[in-house]
């Protein structure tokens, strides 16, 4: 069990990349800030808006995670998300590329496995 506990924090490929290259976007904006400088502002802000289209294509190509909890052998953030070249219901990328699913039309996946209760022993 890690720090957290048994979770889905959702780390995928897409979420590392998009936070790394906002990141950077940030750190140009911060930069421009300090210089007083219109045109590093600029460019620190389409670097952002260039991480917010790195992360929406990487999570079309499957490197993101649909809406909700996935199963426990699908937490690994190298695993790729095959359903997103169908869509995924009630995601907003999704929708925006033209891939409309609706929730009753979806496939459902297998319910996330769940731990029986600890027993309560009386000292």
């Amino acid at each position: 069990m890690s720090a957290h506990g048994d979770v889905d924090l959702g780390h995928t490929v897409a979420g590392w990349v998009g936070t790394a290259v906002a990141f950077v976007g940030l750190g140009v904006l911060a930069l421009a800030v300090v210089v007083v400088s219109l045109p590093l502002a600029v460019l620190g802000a389409g670097i952002g808006v260039f991480a917010g289209l790195v992360t929406w294509s990487l999570h079309l190509a499957g490197w993101g995670k649909p809406t909700g909890p996935r199963p426990a052998g699908e937490w690994s953030w190298r695993v790729r998300d095959l359903a997103a070249r169908r869509g995924h219901p009630d995601c907003l990328g999704c929708r925006m590329a033209g891939r409309r699913v609706s929730a009753a039309t979806a496939p459902v996946s297998p319910a996330p496995a769940t731990r029986p209760a600890p027993a309560v022993v009386a000292p």
